[in-house]
């Protein structure tokens, strides 16, 4: 038979648990809501420059800011196109299609972007602009507002 002792540890330890869990519930719920996009701002960039303006695998967050700062280390300010092909269904040639605009503007890189909560998102310094899928005015317009 429990003591009264015993009964008291075990009401106290079952309410710190389940403050804890709500306390982690809440944290995880917080977090997971938060949208994931690309960066508009260049604080904590790092001086280096993608191998190329189309690239196959995600560009890293600092040298995605670098980019927008100035393309290719010395030029203009970039604009980054992120698309989000493993968890958006991308209409076919989507990819090639934005691959394009790096191969028409010598500040445009185009890049795959994990987890992202968009299928396309462009990005120069200080503004950002989401679509949904391909819209050659919009990202033309996007490109050319940034000179």
């Amino acid at each position: 038979m429990l003591t009264e002792i015993q009964k008291r540890k075990i009401r106290n330890w079952s309410i710190f648990i389940t403050i804890m869990a709500l306390v982690i519930g809440g944290i995880y719920l917080l977090v997971s809501s938060i949208k994931t996009l690309p960066p508009t701002d260049i604080i904590g960039h790092i001086e280096q420059s993608p191998s190329s303006h189309i690239l196959k695998e995600p560009m890293p967050i600092k040298m995605q800011k670098h980019m927008l700062e100035h393309s290719d280390g010395k030029g203009k300010p970039g604009v980054v196109i992120n698309y989000n092909c493993n968890d958006y269904q991308c209409e076919e040639g989507l990819v090639n299609n934005l691959e394009g605009f790096a191969k028409k503007y010598d500040n445009v890189y185009v890049a795959p972007f994990k987890n992202m909560d968009a299928k396309i998102a462009l990005t120069r310094y200080g503004k950002i602009e989401v679509l949904d899928s391909f819209d050659e005015q919009r990202i033309e317009q996007f490109i050319q507002n940034g000179y």
